[in-house]
């Protein structure tokens, strides 16, 4: 499949994995992802329950999102989601295909956004931001993007970046029976980590979309 250039170069020092996958059942018709969910939350509380931030922010590849993210003076966003759901606050209830990805995000702490893939036009490409370009949030918010960020584009606009997050033209719905997962992670994130959580993200999947078809499931090196 082809689906993705890299056009950032050893500029953008930046792996990105992706997960395709068809054959979606967005609907859970079922109680399996609320009791996996259920269930995580609890092995979540369980193992960082007693963890200070400090803590927190030195866990790997925690860390390097951190470092990143501090370059331009903003802060991981997984970090106080994941303190949140320590602290006994619940996993936000939504499309079973968020809910798998945000699950996997506090899991391994990967940057990690998810699109419908029949409203990309493909291929995608990896590229560093110049501050000058803009796109749609999900939150339908209008951004410029941050000088020297990095963001992927399809052949029509931006798809997302680290910094400002996914974009709301290609968001999936309940209708999306394509979807297109992708990891950015920058230097200091090992490309056997992307893998296991890409893993990861493909076995939540399942539990509520058993007849799931992956198409795709590779780390492109930055």
């Amino acid at each position: 499949m082809d689906i993705f250039i890299d056009e950032a170069r050893d500029t953008a020092k930046c792996s990105i994995g992706i997960l395709v996958m068809e054959n979606i059942q967005n609907v859970s018709s079922d109680d399996k992802l609320m009791l996996v969910k259920q269930e995580f939350e609890g092995t979540i509380r369980s193992k960082y329950g007693l963890a200070t931030r400090g803590e927190l922010k030195a866990l790997h590849p925690m860390d390097a999102y951190i470092s990143y993210y501090k370059k331009f003076g903003y802060t991981y966003h997984v970090l106080p989601q994941l303190e949140s759901v320590i602290k006994g606050k619940p996993i936000p209830s939504g499309l079973p295909l968020v809910e798998a990805m945000f699950m996997a995000e506090l899991k391994n702490t990967l940057l990690t956004a998810s699109h419908d893939l029949d409203k990309i036009k493909t291929p995608l490409s990896l590229k560093v931001s110049t501050g000058s370009e803009s796109f749609t949030t999900l939150s339908s918010h209008n951004v410029t993007t941050i000088p020297g960020d990095i963001m992927i584009e399809d052949q029509e606009a931006i798809i997302s970046s680290i910094l400002r997050g996914p974009d709301l033209r290609t968001a999936i719905t309940e209708h999306t029976t394509r979807v297109i997962y992708t990891v950015y992670a920058p230097f200091g994130v090992e490309e056997q980590l992307v893998r296991e959580h890409l893993r990861d993200i493909e076995s939540y999947v399942r539990i509520f979309s058993e007849k799931s078809i992956t198409c795709l499931n590779q780390v492109f090196e930055g």
